[in-house]
């Protein structure tokens, strides 16, 4: 009995290891406009106009950056547009040439089509002179020790055993007041001065990590101020950029880290009887002030992430933390104080999924307020490891509408993900259902008109090639033998160079009975490209029918910013992805669609004989 005992455990853990994964796809089912600016970084351009010219943009064009963040993070909050300076507050706060015109001039020359993105200042204050910096050269030759956070600008006096001066340095040395019309006149100067493209500068952050300006900016808040008194700095800047700028991005509250979601400084925020999580309060906060004022206050939701393991099977589940309600996270901690007090019973972050909740519960279901990750980082650089996380974040970004993604730390494996996705992913997300979405999960896209897909898959097993099936739902694939893609094995040195000399291994697959095989490596991402043909019917229940697709429709053009024109006249109704009615024009073929918030939305016609046509468009 005991040796079928073990003969049988054998058979069940080989039935495990050799278990086929499924995925189904359906290009009618989830869809969701996946935003370009997904595919961004931090800091890629010098501030040094010496220096901006000689940046490799041919790799930033190959890999397929389209949104660069430059403000520089903690540099950004006592940035000086007018005399092109900045004090650093880790590295003494010393002040240093900054020139974000030359750097935004050269992005618009080079990369046209890219967004860049830099900030506001509201902390009150910005550098007005390097005259009192502290000689680091003199001390050691500006080297890195564990003092370099120390307030020695402005004649502080060292400490050379500690992280804190001996004598502070007086900020009024090399800060100048800073108003919230000063802040604002960037805008003025680079659209009007210096005839940069404000459509490609849109996105602006509401400063940066506020909750810890204790201690990045203890130069001039040694005590934290109130989370209040921070949202009235915010509301004087946002107001006043609002009315330069009508269509700016306002991007805000930039929160630190994990704990900062939920906390203020070291606390909660108490108000109206009841405990706040920073975030929740900030958005109830945005949504009071907005109603007051009749201004919108908020168009991208901003946090930061920097986790810290460095366990393989860990990292490459750092995208749960985002939308997953049910993923106990190992490095839970700021989420425990949530409802006050500490309880360890609080270990599901979902904090993307809570921030769209808050959202609706301050703003109403209506609000177009998105969703960013402007820095991020993992502390472990295998580079298989950061490439399949990357992906994963990617695509869970993809599926969930988030608007941007630059990570703040960049490391091997990186360069080889950001290509293959942008390079071959379409324009809009769809579903993609995994029988073991732990391990295997499928982001498909396809383009506006649905004849051509791609499939990118994730194998976050360290030790398992995964054997996968393909199942396709309203999707006829035309290839016989598509092509894949695949990042597996990568060494320890770049292999990006170009769009034409990486590391990604190709190969043909077979197509049988509108199925897919495919064997999964450990910790790879392998992306297939398909053509064919979608199913004749827009698969929305629009009052109760699925509309048809009639061949002699045309909506144009598609995608649209402004306005939609058909071919055919009639009642037009507008539904949005979720099948409700959001507008209705009693007769005509024109449909203004400024009003609507980016993403997909679907059109039915009702002519004259009473037919009824419809088919889908982008608001971009």
């Amino acid at each position: 009995m005991k040796n079928i005992f073990v003969v049988s455990i054998f058979l069940c853990l080989s039935l495990v290891s050799f278990a086929q994964v499924t995925i189904k796809i359906d290009p009618n089912a989830e869809q969701k406009v996946v935003s370009p600016y997904l595919y961004g970084r931090n800091n890629s351009l010098s501030t040094d106009p010496g220096k901006v010219l000689n940046i490799n943009w041919t790799l930033l064009q190959d890999a397929g950056v389209n949104f660069f963040r430059e403000n520089g993070g903690n540099n950004a909050t006592k940035y000086n547009w007018r005399r092109k300076l900045s004090s650093h507050p880790d590295w003494y706060n010393n002040v240093y040439a900054n020139d974000w015109s030359s750097a935004a001039k050269a992005l618009q020359t080079n990369m046209p089509s890219a967004q860049g993105m830099w900030g506001f200042q509201l902390i009150g204050k910005a550098a007005k002179t390097n005259t009192a910096n502290f000689d680091d050269w003199g001390y050691n030759k500006s080297q890195w020790w564990e003092g370099v956070n120390q307030n020695l600008a402005g004649g502080g006096t060292l400490n050379k055993t500690g992280s804190k001066a001996a004598i502070e340095g007086n900020s009024n040395l090399y800060l100048e007041n800073w108003t919230a019309d000063s802040t604002v006149g960037i805008l003025n100067n680079w659209f009007g001065s210096l005839s940069l493209d404000k459509s490609k500068l849109q996105y602006w952050n509401m400063d940066n990590e506020p909750e810890i300006w204790s201690g990045t900016h203890d130069d001039l808040f040694p005590t934290q101020p109130s989370a209040e008194e921070f949202m009235q700095k915010y509301f004087a800047v946002a107001k006043k950029a609002r009315a330069a700028y009508p269509t700016i991005k306002l991007v805000g509250p930039v929160t630190a880290n994990e704990w900062q979601w939920y906390r203020w400084g070291s606390a909660n925020i108490n108000a109206d009887g009841r405990t706040y999580p920073w975030l929740e309060y900030f958005i109830k906060r945005i949504a009071e002030e907005q109603k007051t004022s009749g201004v919108k206050l908020l168009d991208v939701l901003d946090i930061h992430y920097y986790p810290s393991s460095k366990v393989i099977s860990e990292v490459v589940q750092y995208h749960r933390v985002f939308f997953d309600k049910n993923y106990v996270y190992p490095e839970a901690n700021g989420v425990k104080t949530i409802n006050g007090g500490y309880d360890n019973g609080q270990n599901k972050e979902y904090i993307f999924a809570r921030c769209n909740e808050w959202l609706d519960k301050y703003l109403g279901p209506n609000h177009g307020v998105k969703l960013g990750l402007t820095e991020s980082g993992i502390a472990l650089t295998d580079p298989n490891a950061v490439a399949v996380w990357y992906a994963s974040t990617l695509g869970e970004f993809m599926k969930n509408e988030v608007e941007i993604f630059t990570p703040w730390s960049w490391s091997i494996g990186m360069w080889e993900t950001l290509h293959l996705f942008s390079r071959y992913n379409k324009t809009i997300s769809i579903k993609g259902q995994s029988s073991e979405e732990e391990f295997v999960s499928a982001y498909p896209t396809i383009n506006a008109k649905k004849d051509s897909m791609t499939v990118v898959l994730v194998n976050r097993s360290t030790t398992t090639a995964k054997n996968t099936s393909l199942s396709f739902d309203n999707f006829t694939i035309n290839d016989k033998n598509p092509k894949s893609l695949t990042i597996k094995n990568l060494p320890s040195s770049e292999t990006f160079v170009s769009h034409t000399q990486n590391a990604l291994s190709g190969s043909s697959l077979t197509v049988f009975d509108n199925n897919i095989s495919i064997s999964l490596p450990p910790l790879s991402i392998t992306s297939i490209q398909l053509t064919g043909k979608a199913e004749n019917y827009v698969a929305v229940v629009l009052a109760n029918e699925k509309i048809q697709i009639n061949e002699g429709l045309k909506v144009f053009p598609n995608p649209s910013q402004e306005f939609l024109e058909t071919n055919i006249e009639g009642k037009i109704q507008v539904f949005d992805a979720n099948a409700q009615e959001i507008k209705v024009i009693s007769e005509g073929n024109k449909v203004k669609i400024s009003d609507l918030n980016t993403g997909l939305y679907f059109i039915k016609i009702t002519n004259k004989k009473g037919e009824v046509f419809g088919t889908k468009f982008i608001k971009n």
